[in-house]
């Protein structure tokens, strides 16, 4: 059974970095493209960035150069670290498969 459970959101000002994290489990973690997607309110699940087996790493344009996906194989274990965070980054992000994702984690930019 696949589980992927996100961890790490919160309320930051803007110009605030926060670090989310995805335990994953279940499946062949170290051999599985990996995502970050989030959900705004009132708005549909948007791509932010993949990070194939051997570490490629892939981002959405409004977040490059701000954000950093990484992984650790041996842990199991996704991160997104997010930093220069805007109030348009406001969302629920998400660890996905592509094809399975976690419950999300709510971030809030505010002041």
């Amino acid at each position: 059974q696949v589980m992927l459970v996100e961890s790490g959101g919160g309320v930051v000002q803007p110009g605030g970095s926060l670090r989310l994290s995805c335990a994953a489990s279940g499946f062949t973690f170290s051999t599985t493209v990996m995502r970050w997607a989030r959900q705004a309110p009132g708005k549909g699940f948007e791509w932010i960035s993949d990070i194939t087996p051997d570490g490629n790493a892939y981002y959405e344009d409004s977040v490059r150069g701000r954000f950093t996906i990484s992984r650790d194989n041996a842990k199991n274990s996704l991160y997104l670290q997010m930093n220069s965070l805007k109030f348009e980054d406001t969302a629920v992000y998400y660890c996905s498969t592509g094809i399975q994702r976690g419950q999300g984690t709510q971030v809030t930019v505010s002041s």
